[in-house]
């Protein structure tokens, strides 16, 4: 099953993907959502973020590498903050650079959707509430990320967090690939077998701290590569088996 929100004659919905043609749902398939009315031509769509989720969580430094470009040591335990509900957007949508910084860098990231409400889980009742899978990019302001010892400011600006195209339900996160291109130039690439906690542990380990609701995304960390992005560039996120998520740059 593959899941987005679109625009269509400015009414949102969610709809299944059918190839070129748009299912359109009653609710989000997490709340219940059926199919219902007429399909719509995939090109007469405004695709939106595929998720509307009441918070963002993120994972820092899950990748070695990673860890060690920004002169990091892994974490022990997963290193968790969220980014606001309101830094979403949607693919095409602009990611705009803040006044207040001078180093906007992209992050591409695998998301995970949940499905259910979860809460002190094990790693397998985790794996049994996710949804599905989704291309993230955690934008993040690196210049104020140094200057100060939580990420909120850093991480958490209006547009800081592209989300889509599609959610996807058949998909192995454990043995997956995550890239990022700026101006169609890779910048990362990256396995999720070489993160330091696995999807399904880190699910388990959040659930711990907070519940987690359907339709809240959690951003499981980037690879090596992270970088400037200016305005006037194009980033795309591309996880092979969900697609690819583009955005400009403002």
């Amino acid at each position: 099953m593959r899941v987005c929100r679109f625009r269509r004659a400015g009414v949102d919905r969610y709809a299944l993907v059918e190839g070129e043609v748009l299912r359109p749902l009653t609710a989000a398939p997490w709340a219940g959502g059926l199919p219902e009315g007429p399909a719509v031509p995939l090109a007469e769509a405004t695709l939106l973020a595929p998720v509307e989720p009441s918070k963002v969580v993120c994972v820092g430094r899950n990748y070695v590498a990673h860890a060690r470009e920004l002169g990091n040591e892994v974490p022990t335990t997963p290193l968790i903050f969220l980014k606001p509900s309101t830094s979403v957007i949607g693919p095409q949508d602009a990611i705009r650079c803040p006044e207040q910084s001078r180093e906007v860098h992209h992050e591409g990231e695998l998301g995970v959707v949940m499905g259910r409400t979860l809460t002190n889980a094990s790693a397998a009742e985790a794996r049994g509430a996710v949804f599905g899978y989704t291309c993230l990019n955690d934008v993040t302001a690196r210049d104020i990320q140094r200057e100060e010892k939580q990420f909120t400011r850093a991480k958490g600006f209006d547009t800081f967090c592209p989300v889509g195209p599609v959610v996807e339900t058949a998909f192995d996160p454990l043995d997956a690939s995550v890239a990022c291109r700026v101006n169609g130039t890779e910048r990362q690439r990256g396995y999720t077998r070489d993160m330091a906690f696995d999807v399904f542990a880190l699910v388990a380990f959040i659930s711990g701290v907070m519940t987690l609701l359907p339709g809240d995304v959690i951003a499981t960390g980037t690879p090596e590569g992270v970088g400037p992005i200016r305005r006037g560039d194009w980033v795309e996120v591309e996880v092979p088996g969900i697609g690819v998520l583009r955005n400009p740059v403002t």
